[in-house]
């Protein structure tokens, strides 16, 4: 890796260039909306996309959007998927106006015996139908029956479909250690192994985890303080040569500890 580790935090949107000057980090990931919720963005900054976005350039603090958790494109079920295109591509969308630099959005679900064909084509649908004014950015998954991203045998497969849709270019990939490491993928040379199926990583989630390797837990846990090797973990980052944001618990002192267990551990600096 050369030049410094571009390192930011998943904060609380209300107050997020507070919380990234906390932090002394240059990004920052927020929910733009109830992550369990199918109501759409509904941003509780004061000003709304357009304050935030003018006090996030002036702050010079760049932003990431985290799609809901209960988005699934990839479900059979008519009731679950129709409405997870939809709330996607509203979050897309107020992404786009904020003048975010993605969206991440995980790789869904197609429950106990469903099948993962469906699942693939489902997601090439979606791509095609998604008008992407920002990287969307699909995230490997933890766990789960029929998870169309937690394998790397399943993600060549998901990759392979989106790059069949017409809107391929705008999706990217976000690579999350304690999902790879619930899903039982060893961490050490994991970024050479996801790069050589998708050609790229846009985006580091780096998480500890509070359970064993392919536990399909997906508990998030301190730098150092989980189950997940510590050399694999700073390995991922070096390797990656990709921007890094923290999901782990705890306050800005708590990511300040993180920042400086990573700084410790690699040969590059961190902005």
């Amino acid at each position: 890796m050369t030049g410094p580790v571009v390192l930011g935090a998943h904060v609380d949107q209300a107050d997020v260039v507070a919380e990234a000057q906390a932090r002394s980090m240059p990004v920052a990931q927020i929910f733009l909306g109830s992550p369990q919720s199918y109501r759409g963005p509904a941003l509780t900054y004061p000003g709304g996309i357009p304050q935030l976005k003018a006090d996030a350039a002036a702050a010079g603090v760049g932003l990431y959007v985290h799609a809901p958790y209960i988005v699934n494109v990839a479900t059979a079920n008519n009731r679950v998927r129709i409405p997870s295109r939809k709330l996607l591509q509203q979050h897309v969308a107020a992404a786009a106006e904020l003048g975010a630099l993605g969206v991440i959005v995980h790789g869904g679900q197609m429950g106990k015996g469903g099948d993962l064909e469906t699942g693939f084509d489902n997601w090439r649908k979606a791509v095609d139908g998604l008008e992407a004014g920002v990287p969307v950015l699909i995230e490997n998954t933890a766990g789960g029956d029929g998870a169309p991203a937690r394998s790397l045998e399943n993600l060549a497969r998901l990759w392979d479909a989106v790059q069949s849709a017409s809107g391929a270019d705008s999706i990217g990939f976000c690579l999350d250690t304690c999902h790879a490491h619930a899903a039982g993928i060893p961490l050490p040379g994991l970024a050479d192994a996801v790069r050589a199926i998708t050609g790229r990583i846009d985006l580091v989630h780096l998480n500890d985890s509070r359970d064993a390797a392919g536990s399909g837990a997906d508990r998030h846990e301190s730098l150092g303080r989980g189950q997940c090797d510590p050399d694999a973990l700073a390995a991922v980052v070096r390797d990656a040569g990709a921007p890094v944001v923290l999901e782990t618990p705890g306050d800005a002192a708590a990511h300040l500890r993180d920042r400086q267990w990573l700084l410790e551990r690699l040969d590059s600096p961190v902005a």
